[in-house]
């Protein structure tokens, strides 16, 4: 990083909420300042500017700063802008056809997943989910991977405030119960939903890693458990990786596809 003087307020600006999206926990500006090398009158008066333009907020009862919402609206627009999601949507197309199934691309977003991409299969009986359908994280094969890939801390503090609503017969609902789940998740790296959020409908999912080991998104099969069991869907882990390789490759460094 440049040295301080070298730099202008907008670069600065960028370089406190880049820390602070990528930190697991509210910064404070003491913090900031010693991370940037800046000095702390300075981070403090952009970071309060940037506030008061609603990209950071502060945590609640607190001083320390988390990303505001304009903030993560401001990122899924860029994720969903289609001129830029044209190489993922291709990967996603071969996938689909691959394997037969709709195949979809989430993203985290708060306390639920939100849907980035998805191809749709052609077969007549499949489920309405548009890309920016918003889906809860307990229930669904990515949501839970994305718990999986927490902090144990961060996962459990999250479990504690989520409401785990029944949406079948299936859902978890019991937090030791799904906990428990998640940790097997976790080991295996794929998240799976037996008909937890919709009746009759199975998913598998795994991960897209970014170059510093951090979950990106999560890819995912889904179908009508009339047509294939969960056992079935797994068969196809293998070629969803290879996607999750070039979708990690695509979007989560500046790697050329080929090194997937």
């Amino acid at each position: 990083m440049k040295n301080g003087s070298a730099q202008s307020t907008l670069i600065r600006g960028f370089l406190i909420v880049e820390k602070i999206v990528q930190a697991d926990r509210p910064l404070s500006s003491a913090y900031l300042a010693e991370e940037l090398d800046l000095p702390k009158a300075t981070v403090h008066r952009i970071a309060q500017q940037l506030e008061e333009e609603g990209l950071l907020q502060r945590e609640p009862g607190g001083k320390r700063f988390i990303g505001s919402r304009r903030l993560r609206q401001l990122a899924m627009a860029t994720l969903a802008n289609s001129v830029l999601s044209a190489h993922r949507t291709a990967i996603l197309q071969s996938l689909s056809k691959e394997v037969g199934e709709t195949c979809n691309l989430t993203v985290l977003d708060g306390n639920e997943i939100v849907y980035l991409d998805r191809v749709e299969t052609n077969w007549p009986y499949r489920i309405h989910l548009p890309v920016g359908s918003h889906l809860p994280l307990h229930c669904t094969a990515t949501g839970k991977l994305f718990l999986a890939n927490m902090k144990p801390a961060a996962r459990r503090r999250l479990i504690d405030s989520l409401t785990l609503t029944r949406h079948t017969d299936l859902t978890i609902t019991d937090p030791d119960v799904l906990l428990e789940q998640l940790r097997r998740i976790a080991e295996e790296g794929v998240g799976y939903d037996s008909g937890e959020y919709l009746d009759g409908m199975v998913a598998i999912a795994v991960p897209v890693i970014g170059e510093h080991n951090q979950m990106c998104f999560a890819v995912a099969i889904h179908a009508p458990s009339v047509r294939k069991s969960l056992s079935e869907l797994r068969q196809y882990l293998p070629t969803l990786r290879h996607a999750a390789a070039r979708l990690a490759a695509a979007e989560c460094s500046d790697r050329d596809e080929d090194a997937a």
